[in-house]
């Protein structure tokens, strides 16, 4: 059970990441609030975490593939 929380976790960080990666959302929002001068090193935050996330929901999927055999 806690495998399967640990996999949703990683889909919606995943998701949340690629959302900010591939749509402007991020850009717009800190453009709002008035820090639109970090938004050329978004890449270096965004990308690592992205992978992070991808490999906590390849690790949670495969242990909870093994635990439902």
């Amino acid at each position: 059970m806690k495998y399967q929380k640990t996999f949703i976790a990683g889909l919606v960080g995943t998701f949340l990441i690629l959302l900010c990666c591939a749509t402007p959302i991020l850009v717009i929002l800190l453009g709002a609030i008035g820090v639109g001068t970090i938004t050329g090193y978004l890449d270096y935050i965004l990308f690592p975490v992205l992978a992070v996330f991808l490999g906590l929901t390849i690790y949670a999927y495969s242990k909870l593939e093994k635990s439902n055999k």
